[in-house]
């Protein structure tokens, strides 16, 4: 994620500290639901946490974000977006933040 560059929702810029702040949010989601779905799956996941990229990895399996997209180890390549509202764009679909990030942990940990 460019420091300098302002990501922009529905014409209207958002602030990188704003963007920064909404990445650090997802990320920490999608830590804690990756944790929490490992006490019931009996694996756990890695996060790799950067600035131009989180990957979650559980076995042989990941999901890569950049800020304009998500990326499966099955293949494939959908949108992304963090929105100033907290919700996020996946694929032209909106859900909250974390309702994302719980599914999104859970379809990747289920065995």
């Amino acid at each position: 994620m460019p420091r300098h560059r302002a990501l922009v929702e529905r014409g209207v810029a958002l602030l990188p500290s704003v963007h920064r702040e909404l990445w650090v949010s997802w990320g920490s989601l999608l830590r804690s639901y990756a944790a929490a779905h490992g006490l019931h799956s009996g694996q756990f996941a890695v996060i790799e946490f950067g600035e131009e990229a989180i990957v979650v990895r559980a076995g042989t399996k990941w999901i890569r974000f950049t800020e304009d997209g998500m990326e499966r180890s099955a293949g494939g390549r959908e949108g992304f977006a963090l929105r100033e509202d907290g919700t996020v764009e996946l694929d032209s679909k909106i859900d909250e933040m974390d309702f994302a990030a719980e599914r999104i942990t859970r379809e990747l940990m289920a065995r």
